[in-house]
């Protein structure tokens, strides 16, 4: 038996579809069909009815029909309600209870009651940080009507702001990232032999900064080149994985020189045993070096190279043969008489060091011309100024070479002759050429090889990383704060982000930009019947499912909730 159609052409052109239940049987050797019964017209008949039909025949053949019998327990059919991406919030937080964040925060909240759950509102924020950066005002929302956020239904602005506050209060002394720090370290089994610290800072858009003994946006050096506007200065310590150990907020006017024993001081307590601790040139003062020292810890730091130290001249003048480490990495040990207690590095890059010769001989050709500009233009005016019988004027000849004297990269190799003229310094030049592809480190540890020294000091790049995914993937900036608790507490929601980032990135051994994109497309969708509403989950893709398994999470069931009517 089967179901077939005819039709039948009206006398005013239009054409009439009948279905018919009809069987086929052989009559004298041909094939006829018989017609056991008229459906009636194709557009008067009901789709509804025939799959009932379907479903109490597959019923009475005991082949029960999935898909028709969950229509029916849920009425005449399902209706979408919403679809929301879930995927990368659940691998967010399959490491966010991996890593203790949770028993962490619990521990140092203690017992007191809340009206939402603290720990979830600030896991929506720090997710939200990782997928999508926005305002708190902004985030409140998109918790509750973009996401699907494991444990938490909606929230809204003003348990946002109450969550930060408690966090910044409970992570006064550091708590809460030393207990998630140790954490991660037993997870993943760290190493933390090799502690890379470095500041940055971040600007606030506002007229200007804030005054009184306890003013915390304030304008100082900074370093995303905006010294018209106030910031605050940002310190982070990474392992040499790129795992983030732990992050500091000062003033805007802080000096990189002064924080170094804050630093020291703050993880002295954290049990982390015997720590060098890798510091860039802005650092690298003698009292900060001295205080690195103290209870048996070592340091390696980045040395100024044009500063005029007798240090530094000495151990770079000092002839010796490199040892290759890596294809574009030499080194070589110098031993001075006047520090016995400091090893000195010197490191040297071929291919750095034809990049510096280059951009130094393209420096020297523009000043040539520059220079040959402004003589002829000189003489020129001169002339004229004969032919008039007045006095020359030189105030454009002068702004020009005072341009160029001033110039960061070009005035080096200048001076400044006894008449006012300038000339290419030739022997700045060749003090130049000695340092092409050049750099210098030293370090008071004494059992470290000048190789591990110099890999060492470029894994610092970690930390600069760090604050690039800081201001550009977790977006750091613009700060929507001006209260110094909720600045503080934004600049650690994102250490946490970072964080949970970061242990991804090195599971997966790929980007988190790509983690992201591929669990993005994994959806809760909320389906509504007349018997309830039920929210399940879109099919994984392989690439999903590989992430959350090199991450160790438990991919999210099929059905993740069911409420009767």
């Amino acid at each position: 038996m089967y179901l077939r159609s005819t039709q039948r052409r009206n006398r005013d052109g239009s054409t009439v579809r009948y279905v018919q239940l009809a069987h086929n049987h052989r009559v004298e050797g041909v094939t006829q069909a018989e017609v056991l019964l008229n459906l009636g017209r194709a557009d008067r008949l009901d789709p509804d009815g025939l799959r009932r039909l379907v479903g109490s025949i597959n019923r009475y053949l005991g082949e029960a029909d999935a898909e028709v019998d969950a229509g029916e327990a849920a009425g005449d059919g399902l209706t979408v309600l919403e679809s929301r991406p879930m995927g990368t919030a659940w691998l967010l937080d399959g490491l966010w209870r991996q890593l203790g964040v949770d028993i962490a925060l619990a521990k140092v909240l203690g017992g007191r009651r809340f009206s939402v759950d603290v720990e979830r509102v600030l896991f929506a924020m720090v997710a939200n940080r990782a997928i999508d950066p926005m305002s708190k005002l902004a985030t409140a929302e998109w918790a509750t009507c973009d996401v699907a956020v494991p444990g938490l239904d909606a929230m809204d602005e003003d348990q946002a702001y109450r969550a930060m506050d408690l966090l910044v209060a409970a992570d006064a002394q550091a708590e809460v990232q030393e207990a998630v720090f140790f954490a991660v370290a037993d997870l993943l089994n760290l190493e933390v032999d090799l502690l890379f610290f470095d500041t940055t800072s971040t600007y606030f858009e506002r007229d200007t900064e804030e005054h009184g003994d306890d003013a915390f946006r304030r304008y100082g050096h900074s370093k995303d080149h905006r010294p018209d506007l106030p910031q605050i200065v940002i310190g982070l310590a990474v392992t040499r994985e790129g795992i983030p150990v732990r992050v500091w907020c000062w003033p805007g006017n802080t000096n990189d020189q002064t924080v170094l024993p804050e630093v020291k001081d703050g993880l002295r307590g954290w049990r982390l045993g015997r720590v060098v601790t890798v510091v860039d040139r802005g650092f690298s003062s003698d009292a900060n070096l001295d205080y690195l020292r103290r209870a048996g810890g070592h340091w390696i730091a980045g040395e100024r190279m044009r500063d005029g130290s007798a240090d530094a001249l000495e151990a770079l003048a000092r002839p010796g043969r490199y040892q290759a480490v890596r294809d574009n990495l030499r080194v070589k040990e110098v031993v001075l008489a006047s520090t016995p207690d400091r090893r000195w590095i010197v490191c040297h890059n071929p291919v750095e060091a034809e990049r510096d010769k280059a951009q130094r001989d393209a420096a020297v050709l523009r000043l040539e011309a520059e220079l040959a500009t402004i003589a002829t233009a000189r003489a020129r005016d001169a002339a004229k100024a004969k032919n008039a019988k007045r006095r020359p004027s030189d105030d454009a000849h002068r702004k020009a070479e005072c341009a160029l004297r001033d110039h960061k990269t070009l005035g080096r190799y200048l001076r400044q002759t006894a008449t006012g003229r300038l000339q290419i310094d030739r022997a700045a030049v060749k003090t130049e050429e000695r340092l092409d592809g050049k750099y210098l480190l030293s370090t008071s540890d004494p059992d470290l090889s000048a190789g591990d020294v110099a890999l060492g000091y470029k894994n610092l790049l970690e930390a600069e990383r760090g604050f690039r995914d800081l201001k550009s993937t977790l977006e750091l900036r613009p700060v929507f704060h001006r209260l110094e608790p909720r600045i503080r507490a934004h600049v650690l929601l994102c250490w946490l982000a970072l964080l949970l980032t970061r242990v991804a990135e090195r599971r997966c051994d790929t980007t988190w930009r790509r983690i992201a994109t591929e669990l993005g497309r994994v959806h809760a969708v909320t389906l509504q019947g007349s018997a309830g509403t039920v929210v399940q989950t879109t099919p994984l893709s392989t690439a999903a499912e590989g992430i959350l398994r090199a991450c160790q999470v438990d991919p999210p069931p099929r059905i993740t909730s069911i409420n009767p009517a």
